[in-house]
């Protein structure tokens, strides 16, 4: 969507549209799943967790670190992943506040 279009939105509904990206595909959640489950990673471990060749599990981080879901530290030659907690905690605050606004809704729909 172009900024003249975005502009048009409040600042909430543009920041969840771009975290429900991120978050739009299966292997980034089973990424953060596993960090989550792991408290840190080494890229070749989602390898070996992942259906994903090693080119793809890298895009899908890098998607993730880009977000500022996750962090990363160059550990000798590998990289080493973990849940950026500050942000997970800013993307759960935004869905809450987003569906909390809607609290009594009633199955009225056709």
């Amino acid at each position: 969507m172009g900024i003249t279009k975005t502009e048009s939105f409040s600042d909430l509904q543009n920041r969840l549209a771009d975290y429900f990206k991120v978050l739009g595909h299966p292997a980034r959640i089973a990424i953060l799943e596993h960090l989550v489950n792991a408290n840190s990673c080494i890229c070749g471990d989602l390898v070996d967790v992942l259906p994903l060749s090693q080119a793809t599990v890298s895009q899908h981080l890098k998607e993730l670190k880009q977000a500022g879901l996750i962090k990363g530290e160059i550990s000798g030659t590998s990289v080493c992943y973990c849940i950026n907690a500050e942000k997970w905690q800013e993307v759960k605050s935004f869905l809450n506040e987003f569906m909390d606004r809607y609290p009594n809704l009633e199955d009225s729909c056709c």
